[in-house]
């Protein structure tokens, strides 16, 4: 029978290092499989976002903000571009911070090609660093959302509540509801019940038409935790995954808690609707997993009222290295920076790299780096045209990678067989004279 949460009263300190304090372990190693060619050469957490940033820098901008100084960072596939990253500009404010950004590659941490097993095992196999810094908590993040969040307020939470876990959650429609981990809660802020991306996902008693979902970040004790990691690693039958294998089993013991995004907004007792620090108007957070996700989260930067700090704003020496280009911001779409030849393609991104030539038209469109759309080129008014030469989500999103436009020009400058009338290529027969 769950156990009740008896509350247990300590400081709290987000200063890593020997001393108690909190480690930040950032999952970075994800494929990112529904995101299709734009992963072929490159880990999700390292795509572009908005311009010249990566995805990965929301990440770690929020755990600087909060001040988790000390971090490893768990990488594995097609890790290059995220590592040279992550050494950059990232590793100096963490050490400008007092702090610590090391990376822990998976086939190197484990010792054999296939590196980490699942998200769990990415934590197992480091617990002799994790352990080298003895922590009294570990926060367990992912590296491919889009959002801003102070974790000091969650981390406050978690020690009240005296839970050995507890996870991050928000309110998303029932009807998307199948991408994410969802949660049931009871009124004392407890998980009562928890199912990874269910095909038909329970709604919220309160609003069935809402699901409460996981945001894939966690904080542990943890003492707990690292018994929790050795002993899943001892069995056989496990994924070795948080949300298949160690929240479930968790939840059942009734040692989760849950914290809610929202609560730093308008529920937050004596709180404020504003989001943290950049004047936003609601929290913000995005799963950026899909084609649609993925552009469409983007034009919310094209907005004059950005939705959430940006992540160069905590590096105030090396920031304009993730910022785009200086120039105006077209409504509707993104680009790179400098003036647009020609009119604007209608809500698309084009990364960096990619380009769209006057005279062509483009709309709810992709443009990967490397892909240069020709002039003339019609692209998101036929949806079956675009499912012929590119990738079409069923959002309508339409993916143009330079791969496929070179596979359009090859198919178009194929030479066409002409093909003669059967009676010419009928044999004559010679009269006799």
């Amino acid at each position: 029978m769950p156990q009740p949460l008896a509350p247990r009263p300590q400081s709290v300190s987000t200063s890593g290092g020997a001393g108690g304090g909190t480690l930040a372990v950032l999952l970075a190693g994800g494929k990112g499989s529904r995101l299709h060619e734009l992963t072929a050469s490159e880990c999700k957490p390292a795509l572009f976002f908005a311009g010249n940033r990566r995805i990965v820098d929301f990440a770690l901008a929020n755990a600087l903000r909060s001040g988790l100084h000390e971090m490893i960072a768990c990488t594995q596939y097609r890790p290059e571009t995220l590592t040279r990253h992550l050494q950059g500009p990232w590793g100096a404010a963490f050490g400008a911070a007092g702090g610590r950004l090391d990376i822990a590659h998976g086939p190197e941490v484990a010792g054999h090609s296939e590196g980490y097993l699942g998200t769990a095992d990415a934590v197992m196999r480091n617990i002799p660093a994790i352990d080298a810094r003895a922590p009294r908590h570990v926060v367990v993040m992912a590296a491919d959302h889009v959002c801003q969040i102070d974790f000091r307020p969650m981390i406050e939470t978690h020690v009240a509540s005296g839970a050995e876990a507890t996870v991050a959650a928000h309110v998303v429609p029932r009807s998307s509801g199948s991408e994410f981990g969802i949660l049931g809660a009871d009124a004392r802020g407890r998980a009562t019940g928890f199912v990874e991306k269910p095909s038909d996902p329970p709604g919220m008693p309160e609003d069935p038409a809402y699901a409460l979902a996981s945001m894939g970040i966690y904080v542990f004790n943890w003492p707990w935790l690292r018994a929790r990691l050795l002993a899943d690693a001892a069995d056989a039958g496990s994924g070795h995954d948080f949300g298949h294998d160690i929240l479930p089993a968790a939840v059942r013991e009734g040692v989760v808690g849950l914290w809610r995004l929202a609560a730093q907004g308008a529920d937050a007792a004596g709180g404020t609707d504003a989001a943290q620090g950049a004047g936003c108007a609601r929290p913000y957070w995005r799963d950026v997993g899909t084609l649609d996700s993925y552009r469409v989260t983007q034009l919310d930067f094209t907005c004059a009222a950005l939705p959430c700090a940006m992540p160069e704003s905590v590096l105030p020496q090396a920031g304009a290295a993730l910022a785009p280009s200086a120039g105006p911001r077209p409504r509707g779409g993104l680009r790179p920076g400098a003036a647009w030849p020609g009119p604007w393609p209608d809500e698309s991104v084009i990364l960096p790299g990619g380009s769209v030539a006057s005279g062509a038209r483009v709309t709810r469109a992709i443009v990967a780096p490397g892909a240069h759309v020709p002039s003339g080129l019609v692209i998101g008014e036929d949806a079956q045209e675009d499912a012929r030469w590119f990738r079409r989500s069923a959002g309508g999103t339409v993916l143009v990678t330079r791969a496929m436009l070179a596979r359009r020009e090859a198919q178009a400058a194929r030479p066409v067989p002409v093909r003669l009338p059967a009676a010419l290529l009928r044999p004559r027969s010679v009269g006799a004279v």
